[in-house]
This record gives structure tokens, C-alpha cells and sequence, in this order.
């Protein structure tokens, strides 16, 4: 007999043996594109892309100068003024934040920034973090990133650490976005006619 496992007030108590598991926490890792930073010289992210375009081309595995190039970019000092990218997706975080009471909120990176997606889940479970919530700012359908990407990622994330709970919060609901966009077109607009 298979007996079932209950959460009462954020603890886990797996009735199979009675004992009290870790606290159950969640999170939220709030995805934006990435930006290259515009002091960072130009021969580094020509490399990094001529490399990086021809492992997609050919289906190669990643090089250590790849890895290597990758992770010079990612951690390239920041500045509102050198990534105003960044900067907007952090703002956007703080202004969530409020409305997510109960979750710890993290921002990464599909490519070019610190975090990477990765890196943000390795830390929520560095923080003991049970269920992982992913979302993208990248919201229209059919963009590589949002559709094959990050769902690539997310299965990786499942494989690496099989106790947590990842779910990625894709496809949007269209209508909801739809709404967004109109009510903020009316803003702009001398009559409300739309």
C-alpha cells in the first residue's frame, strides 16, 4: 500500500515512516533575454559568437573556449548605464516581488548576463528551495528562446536535481496579454475609442 505524502503549513510529512521533511519553499526565477554590456571590447563577443554559431550549425559539442568566452561575458562588471537591460529586468523584479508573497524571487538570464537560468536554480537549492517556478519576460509565441530553450533547460534542471519541483509557466494565456497590451495602448491615446 502506497500511502500518500500531505503538506500542512509549508511542512512535509511523509506518512510512511512519519518523519518531518524540510520545510516546503518556493521560488520564482523570473527569465529575461540577456544584453551584452557596451564597454565590454567587441573581439570577445565576435569570438563568442563566430564559435557559438557554428556549435548550433553543426551540432558540435561546446568547447572549453566556448565555456570559456561564455563566462567571461556573463560576468562582465554591470552598470545601469553599460546594461540598461539589466538594470530594467531587475526593476521589474522589485516591482513583482511585492506581489509574491511567500516566494523567493530570483532573476536570470538566457544568455549573456549573470545569472543563468542554472546558476539561479543552484542557488534556490543552495537555499533548500522545494518547488521552482520559471518564468520568461519573453512572451510572444514562437521565439526559440521561450519554446526550445528554456523547456531544454528546465528537463536539464529536472535531471539534475530530481527532488525539486520545476514548472515552467509557458505558453501565456494570449487574452491576458492581449488586455495588457490594449489598456496600455489607451494610456497613449488623446480618446478612449479602442
Amino acid at each position: 500500500m502506497v500511502l500518500p505524502i500531505f503538506k500542512i503549513q509549508g511542512v512535509t510529512i511523509d506518512v510512511t515512516n512519519g518523519d518531518k521533511m524540510e520545510n516546503n519553499k518556493q521560488a520564482v526565477i523570473l527569465i529575461g533575454h540577456g544584453g551584452l554590456p557596451s564597454d565590454i571590447p567587441k573581439d570577445i563577443v565576435e569570438d563568442f559568437m563566430k564559435i557559438h554559431k557554428q556549435r548550433i550549425r553543426t551540432g558540435i559539442d561546446i568547447t572549453s573556449k566556448e565555456i570559456e568566452l561564455d563566462s567571461t561575458i556573463r560576468n562582465w562588471e554591470r552598470t545601469p548605464e553599460s546594461d540598461p537591460y539589466k538594470s530594467g529586468l531587475e526593476k521589474l523584479a522589485n516591482h513583482l516581488a511585492p506581489q509574491l508573497e511567500g516566494f523567493i524571487l530570483k532573476t536570470a538570464y538566457n544568455e549573456f548576463c549573470y545569472p543563468s537560468i542554472e546558476q539561479a536554480a543552484d542557488e534556490l537549492v543552495n537555499e533548500n528551495v522545494t518547488e521552482v517556478i520559471l518564468i520568461t519576460t519573453m512572451i510572444t509565441p514562437g521565439g526559440s528562446h521561450s519554446e526550445k530553450e528554456i523547456p531544454e533547460e528546465v528537463d536539464d534542471l529536472r535531471k539534475k536535481y530530481p527532488k525539486i519541483s520545476f514548472q515552467y509557466a509557458w505558453p501565456y494565456d494570449l487574452d491576458i496579454f492581449a488586455n495588457l497590451l490594449s489598456g496600455h495602448i489607451k494610456r497613449f491615446t488623446k480618446t478612449s475609442a479602442i
